[in-house]
């Protein structure tokens, strides 16, 4: 087998903490919305539970928390009119993502973006990392089930025509990585608030620094 043939098939990305250090930015946001709604006491496991999770289930939860009686469609719009004021400066690309995406992109190495943000905030996210690395995007408002079930993965798969078993997904978040395992793909967790342990077809890096191609040639074929 020729070092082209072990290539991954594709390379599916995470944005929120994986690409881009938005997270902060999305803490900061659910605490700010939850203390409008009622609830003064955002803790850690608070920020832990809604980590990678999609606005309708972080909205839901901060209803939950908060005992408000506003729909969730409006706290919602009140997320996402929150963290778009946030994110007006562009919120800065994580160490190694350029370089890493620049490196696939050299090998024709086919990549998508699988985000439980949705489309109304990616173009500043994209403008930032460079629109023209990604194949695919999903956004988070485009499947009927969000991170951690399968489907946004398999989407990019499908949208892809790969195999999602023989792709590579980069996630950050407990949820991110439960939806890429479950849809078959080999997983690199870079944790940043939450932690993440190694398993099987699970492997865990400090940043993005770590991962070169020929590294993933070596997990996806493990």
């Amino acid at each position: 087998m020729t070092a082209e043939q072990q290539l991954p098939q594709a390379v599916l990305f995470d944005m929120d903490g994986t690409l881009i250090d938005t997270e902060p930015l999305w803490i900061a946001t659910e605490a700010e919305v939850a203390a409008e709604l009622g609830c003064t006491t955002w803790t850690v496991e608070d920020q832990r539970r809604c980590l990678g999770s999609s606005a309708a289930m972080v909205a839901s939860y901060i209803a939950e928390r908060s005992g408000t009686s506003v729909p969730q469609s409006e706290i919602v719009t009140m997320l996402y009119t929150s963290v778009a004021r946030r994110m007006a400066d562009s919120p800065p690309v994580q160490p190694g993502a350029k370089e890493l995406l620049s490196e696939l992109d050299a090998l024709g190495v086919p990549m998508a973006l699988v985000t439980s943000t949705y489309r109304s905030l990616l173009g500043t996210a994209l403008r930032g990392l460079g629109e023209h690395y990604f194949a695919a995007t999903v956004a988070g408002d485009e499947v009927s089930q969000a991170k951690p079930h399968p489907e946004p993965y398999l989407t990019a798969a499908r949208l892809l025509g790969v195999d999602p078993r023989r792709c590579v997904a980069v996630e950050d978040s407990p949820a991110g990585v439960a939806a890429a395992q479950a849809a078959g793909c080999v997983v690199v967790a870079v944790p940043h608030v939450a932690p993440i342990e190694e398993a099987e077809r699970r492997y865990v890096v400090s940043s993005l620094t770590e991962i070169s191609v020929d590294w993933l040639r070596q997990v996806v074929n493990s």
